[in-house]
């Protein structure tokens, strides 16, 4: 189905908050094979919201609506959304006890907050989730339904994938229409260079879209096939996905929501080897991908952020006369720091990152953005030079992820 969604409040206006629900919805919504057209953000202002919710019903199958739904006086939803439909507001008594009986339990509110105003819901909207201490409810106008839902994260989240989502699968009226999606998570080319690859696709057949998303250091790409039933869906997916995999090849390390970092601790797992990491320039940011990853603690033995030239040597056994006579960012240091940290720590893979991150202390011969890496797998040792641009953080994140895709590589060459 066709969607649109509609923040409301002053506090995402103003920047003080980030529009959070809004990204969550539509990525999920986007992952289940509706597609959103439009996605605005309204101030507390009852004719803004008003006029929003109507102009999204003329374009759109269904709309969402989060925020401004408390029973504070610029919480505004429900009076607008009433005053946009021509419905008038009818009190849910049950809306009421629920709050109530959540309060019992020792949350107190301030004496003047009426907590009437939001059991009071434009006619036939339909509670989505009556046993929960929560707001949010359904409406159906001309056949299409509108999720009113909290601005609250954790509350709008758990509503969208316990009841919106199952609601619109079933929901009656609409053409069902038969979908096959999937997003890959490419790692090591620029988005220009991977549209450039696959653009002869775009245009091949009218059931195919291709769309492209950066996410630095990475670019995801969605491949998305309407067919006209489930054979032919998956036929054509199945086509496609095999001619982006040819031309894009290893640059794709995965699939869906697995990220760089839970991949290289799968295959670590996989093949019972153990890790540990040494790094200058990106200050403990590959440690950090590393144990992002849930059960990191059953492959990773620990890392070193090795920043002077006396904490190289002091820490790592880099003999100082390799930085005297190389420089601290060089391909010498870097598989001196890689050997120093698997030995140190009894591990089977040892990664290394030296360079200038900037934006000071580059060189004619080593400007801003070359980075090395070292890499010692059991008893072999590596080393690689990269050249990044951007700013100081965008070097280190590439490099972060570039030393846990030089991992991922020499792990898939083991296997």
């Amino acid at each position: 189905m066709i969607g649109e969604i509609i923040a409301i409040g002053d506090e995402l206006t103003s920047g003080r908050i980030l529009n959070s629900t809004s990204q969550f919805a539509a990525h999920h919504l986007f992952a289940l094979g509706h597609e959103i057209v439009a996605m605005s953000t309204i101030g507390d202002s009852p004719e803004l919201i008003g006029a929003a919710v109507r102009k999204a019903l003329g374009r759109a199958d269904f709309v969402i609506v989060t925020g401004g739904l408390g029973p504070t006086s610029d919480d505004l939803t429900n009076e607008a959304v009433s005053s946009a439909l021509g419905l008038p507001s009818t009190f849910h008594p049950e809306v009421l006890n629920q709050i109530e009986m959540f309060l019992a339990g020792g949350k107190k509110v301030a004496q003047n907050i009426k907590l009437e105003k939001m059991a009071w819901l434009p006619a036939g909207a339909e509670v989505l989730k009556p046993e929960a201490n929560m707001a949010g409810y359904l409406l159906v106008h001309e056949q299409k339904p509108i999720f009113i839902l909290p601005g609250v994260p954790h509350e709008m989240r758990e509503l969208l994938k316990d009841v919106v989502i199952p609601k619109l699968a079933t929901f009656k009226g609409q053409e069902k229409r038969h979908v096959q999606r999937q997003l890959y998570r490419i790692f090591g080319i620029p988005e220009s260079e991977v549209n450039q690859r696959l653009k002869h696709l775009e245009d091949d057949n009218s059931l195919v879209r291709i769309g492209y998303y950066p996410v630095y250091p990475e670019v995801h790409l969605s491949l998305t096939v309407l067919g006209g039933d489930d054979k032919e869906t998956l036929a054509l997916f199945e086509i496609f996905e095999q001619k982006i995999k040819e031309v894009i090849g290893e640059y794709i390390y995965g699939c869906g929501e697995e990220s760089l970092a839970e991949l290289v601790g799968s295959l670590l797992k996989q093949q019972g080897k153990s890790l540990a990491v040494a790094e200058s320039c990106t200050g403990g940011l590959l440690a950090h991908q590393v144990t992002s990853a849930a059960g990191s603690s059953d492959y990773f033995i620990g890392g070193v952020t090795a920043y002077s030239n006396e904490m190289k040597n002091t820490l790592l056994h880099v003999d100082a006369k390799i930085i005297e006579k190389h420089g601290a960012v060089s391909a010498e240091t870097a598989r001196a720091m890689a050997q120093g940290v698997q030995e140190i720590c009894g591990t089977d893979v040892g990664i290394s990152i030296t360079g200038v991150a900037g934006p000071g202390g580059g060189t004619d011969e080593k400007p801003v953005g070359t980075v090395y890496f070292g890499l010692a797998v059991g008893d072999m040792l590596y080393d690689y030079l990269f050249h990044f641009s951007g700013k100081r953080d965008m070097v280190q994140a590439v490099s972060a992820h570039t030393g846990l895709d030089l991992i991922r590589r020499k792990l898939l060459e083991e296997r």
